[in-house]
C-alpha cells in the first residue's frame, strides 16, 4: 500500500484518482485549493480534503511528506494560462524534492501529443486555435519537469473524456492522439493509479485510450 497526495482532488480526473486509489487500499490525501463546510476531514486521508495551493511549494513540501507519490491534475481558471502552468510545475518540483518524493503523475492535454503521423494534434487541419495559447501553457509545465530531477509522466486522453458515458471499464492503452477518442475519466485514473503502483513510463508524456 502506498501512500499519495492527490492535488485538484475536487476536479474530475483529481476525484476519480482518489476512488481508484482508495480502491485499490492506498492512504489518499486530496489536496483542494478551497474546500466547503464539512469537507476537510483530519489530513484528508479518508473522504475529506485538505487546503493547498499548487503553486505554494512550502504547503505542497508539507503534504507530501511521507508520500510515496503526487497526482496532479490542475488549473485555474482565473489566472493566466501561460503564467499558472509553469509556475505550478516549478512549486511541485521545489516542494517533491524537498520533501524527497521522486515520482509525479501530472494530467496532461492531448493537444501536446503526437497524432500517428507525428503531427501534434493541435497542428492538425480543423482543431480549435483559439485556445492553443492554453495548449502551449501546458507544454511549458512539461519544460519544467524536464529540468529536473524527478521520475514525472504527464498522462492524457488521446482525445477527449467521455462524457456519455462515464463507467469505469478497468482497460486503456496507450496510443497516439486522435480527436475522435473518448475515454471514461474512471478508465483514466486507472492508468493514473497505475503508474504509480508499476511506473512503466518515465519522463515522458502519454496519451490513453479505452
Amino acid at each position: 500500500m502506498s501512500k499519495i497526495l492527490v492535488i485538484g482532488a475536487r476536479g474530475r480526473a483529481g476525484s476519480a484518482a482518489v476512488t481508484e486509489a482508495q480502491s485499490r487500499g492506498h492512504s489518499v490525501v486530496g489536496v483542494a485549493r478551497t474546500t466547503t463546510a464539512g469537507q476537510v476531514v483530519g489530513d484528508g486521508t479518508a473522504t475529506g480534503l485538505v487546503v493547498g495551493d499548487v503553486t505554494d511549494a512550502g504547503r505542497l513540501a508539507e503534504l507530501a511528506m511521507g508520500c510515496d507519490a503526487v497526482i496532479a491534475g490542475v488549473y485555474d481558471g482565473g489566472s493566466d494560462p501561460g503564467e499558472f502552468f509553469p509556475r505550478a510545475a516549478q512549486a511541485l518540483v521545489d516542494a517533491l524534492e524537498k520533501a524527497g518524493v521522486r515520482r509525479l503523475v501530472w494530467v496532461g492535454l492531448a493537444s501536446i501529443l503526437p497524432t500517428a503521423d507525428g503531427t501534434l494534434l493541435m497542428d492538425t487541419d480543423g482543431y480549435p486555435r483559439e485556445y492553443r495559447s492554453f495548449f502551449l501553457a501546458h507544454q511549458a509545465a512539461l519544460d519544467v519537469f524536464a529540468q529536473s530531477s524527478l521520475d514525472w509522466v504527464s498522462i492524457a486522453p488521446t482525445g477527449d473524456f467521455d462524457h456519455a458515458d462515464p463507467s469505469r471499464k478497468g482497460r486503456y492503452r496507450v496510443a497516439q492522439a486522435d480527436a475522435q477518442d473518448l475515454i471514461s475519466y474512471a478508465d483514466f485514473a486507472v492508468a493514473l493509479v497505475d503508474e504509480v503502483d508499476h511506473p512503466a513510463h518515465h519522463r515522458t508524456a502519454i496519451g490513453v485510450v479505452v
